[in-house]
């Protein structure tokens, strides 16, 4: 059996690469819906179209590793 560590420490290295930034964008959109609640008028709705956007995102993310493993 011959193992392709070069192969195996890129795969290990992209996959902390993409948890660390969905972790990170995930973060920022809690953080946004906690600034909606203490923000007000126009920036409460910036907060809270930030957050969403944001979770959208994670949302996409996790879909696209869903279909990567199906296919």
């Amino acid at each position: 059996m011959n193992i392709d560590w070069a192969a195996l420490g890129s795969v290990i290295g992209v996959s902390l690469g993409v948890t660390v930034a969905l972790v990170g964008l995930f973060t920022l959109g809690v953080v946004g819906l906690s600034k909606k609640e203490s923000a007000q008028g126009g920036s409460a709705a910036a907060a809270a179209t930030g957050a969403y956007v944001c979770f959208a995102a994670c949302a996409a993310a996790v879909a696209y590793g869903i279909s990567l493993i199906i296919a």
